[in-house]
């Protein structure tokens, strides 16, 4: 597939988002003067209640699609679904050898959804009349999820680890981040998104305030196994910048500052990339089999995967994860809240002190 330069910012602002379409095959040129041009209602779409893992995903699947219209010749905004079943074919994927090969069913129909919702878009603001992409043939999904989700033991293990080692304010941090992961299911935008602010008392629980798929805010009580890093971690950089807890603000887990470097003082938000690194290599040290494989929703499925196969109500589970549709908690997560007092984190909390150290 094929893949043009990202967006440079980390928040997918509006100009950002303007120079990475500027870059689109395929399409005509910008005109400033009509707001309504495409390129300029591309721009809206990528913004309009997107994460900005979404925003990527979108605009590398729009970008497969334009980059074979420019090689065959075709105007996207006369494509028809015969075009669009003969540009799926070609879609490839490079593995870790370098070796392209089809891509699977699950890619080739979410890059379908992706150019779909494209199109969607552009007909409600009257810039094109037809979908291509609507009627074109889509491949059926697999009901199980291909993705590893870990065991209670390697579970235990990783968390443990985690806190065994913090020792600093970035070890605790990545402690807490690794309990926010497992202990609520939470997708990695929100806890990467989330502020201190968004802590709160409800009803005698803690909870985290965040925002979920499609701009939605939520919120999901927060268990003392994970309240212990996340609370450590705040203490120690609140004393950092000599200030009360009470006082602190900006992300709720934050780079801290370069040793050597003064330009590099700090506290933005951790990336994405961030986190995928952090367990990895965490996990890792822990001796987690499968270790390089570990992904922020490894810990979303085992969440979901542990507690239903602990006989948790798979609604329960479902209204956990957000899933809109109760059938992708069943059949991606169930392998073999509400929201305070019955909430399935406190479920899940006793599953794993069973297996911890130190509880």
């Amino acid at each position: 597939m094929t893949e043009l330069a990202p967006w440079g910012g980390s928040r997918g602002d509006l100009e950002d988002l303007a120079e990475a379409v500027s870059l689109l095959p395929a399409l005509p040129p910008a005109d400033p003067g009509d707001r309504y041009a495409i390129r300029h209602v591309t721009v809206l779409w990528l913004k309009a209640d997107k994460s900005e893992h979404t925003q990527r995903a979108y605009y590398a699947d729009l970008a497969a699609w334009l980059s074979w219209c420019q090689r065959t010749g075709l105007d996207p905004l006369k494509a028809r679904r015969a075009d669009v079943d003969a540009w799926k074919t070609t879609l490839t994927v490079t593995g870790r050898d370098g070796v392209p090969r089809p891509a699977a069913p699950s890619t080739v129909a979410r890059t379908l959804a992706g150019v779909s919702s494209w199109y969607r878009y552009l007909q409600s603001n009257d810039v094109t009349e037809r979908n291509p992409v609507a009627a074109a043939g889509r491949p059926k999904r697999d009901r199980t999820s291909p993705l590893p989700a870990l065991d209670e033991k390697a579970t235990a293990a990783l968390l443990d680890h985690a806190e065994r080692r913090a020792h600093s304010e970035a070890s605790w941090r990545d402690a807490a981040l690794v309990a926010l992961l497992f202990y609520t299911g939470l997708r990695v935008s929100g806890i990467t998104g989330a502020h201190v602010s968004d802590l709160a008392i409800d009803a005698g629980h803690t909870i985290l305030r965040y925002t979920g798929k499609g701009g939605r805010r939520d919120f999901v009580p927060l268990v003392a196994p994970a309240l212990r890093p996340l609370r450590r971690y705040l203490e120690l950089r609140a004393e950092r910048e000599h200030r009360g807890l009470d006082d602190l603000t900006g992300p709720l887990l934050a780079t801290t500052p370069h040793p050597h470097d003064r330009s590099k003082p700090g506290g933005k938000p951790l990336r994405q990339r961030d986190v995928w690194q952090t367990l990895r290599r965490l996990a890792a040290e822990a001796g987690i089999p499968g270790a390089a494989s570990i992904s922020p929703h490894t810990a979303r499925r085992t969440t979901g995967t542990l507690l239903l196969a602990h006989d948790v109500p798979v609604q329960k589970v479902q209204d956990l994860l957000g899933h809109a549709d109760i059938r992708t908690t069943r059949d991606h997560y169930d392998a073999h809240r509400h929201k305070l007092d019955s909430s399935p984190v406190h479920t899940l909390a006793q599953i794993l002190a069973e297996r911890r150290g130190g509880e």
